[in-house]
């Protein structure tokens, strides 16, 4: 955690009984505080803009605006807002979906009572989380290990790192970080960076391995 006492949390998800869940797991944190609540994604939009919460929990399914619109409206008023998507939806798809949008991280309803305040530190912290229950397309894909070196270059990549960045912190070129990506990609059966961060994380190669 950062200096500041505590972590302040915008909780949107049009289901009361379940937003109330979620706020009470949170209250339960010494550390943490619930600043504003929304039941539709337009008010999750309006809220973040008046109450500028350090991160918002974000169903993907609600009326108004749905989950996905109200990621890409707040992170085009900040960037760095940090949004942790809070779904039933155990779907690569929507997944790839959400962190293009600018989520942080994805992770199913079900680890509300047990894993949510952890999900929430690491989003934080800058590192991304994806529910290990998320589905693949290919269920052989993956199958093959990634290198030390293809790690590293995934963890940069996870970080938001273009590739010229990461040849400068890695000590590569441009074109040897390119082969690297593509190798993984091969390796972990996707098409993009964004799926790749999604499969490395949920195998655990990337993401609680280390911060970067």
């Amino acid at each position: 955690m950062t200096e500041q006492t505590t972590l302040r949390v915008l909780v949107a998800d049009d289901h009361a009984i379940l937003r109330e869940g979620i706020v009470a797991v949170i209250e339960r944190q010494q550390d943490m505080t619930v600043v504003a609540e929304a039941s539709d994604g337009a008010a999750a939009v309006r809220l973040f803009k008046e109450q500028r919460p350090d991160i918002v929990l974000m169903d993907l399914q609600m009326p108004q605006l749905d989950g996905i619109a109200a990621v890409e409206q707040i992170r085009a008023e900040a960037t760095d807002a940090t949004i942790l998507v809070l779904t039933t939806y155990a779907d690569q798809v929507q997944a790839t979906r959400a962190l293009r949008a600018g989520a942080a991280g994805y992770v199913l309803k079900s680890c509300i009572r047990k894993d949510l305040v952890g999900a929430i530190r690491t989003v934080f912290a800058g590192r991304p989380v994806i529910s290990p229950e998320i589905r693949e397309p290919d269920a052989g894909a993956g199958s093959r290990r990634l290198t030390a070196r293809q790690i590293d270059i995934l963890e940069l990549v996870a970080a938001g790192q273009q590739n010229k960045c990461i040849a400068w912190r890695l000590s590569l070129s441009p074109e040897t970080v390119k082969g690297h990506l593509k190798q993984i990609f091969a390796k972990l059966g996707v098409e993009d960076r964004t799926q790749a961060v999604i499969v490395a994380t949920r195998k655990g190669f990337i993401g609680l391995r280390r911060e970067l």
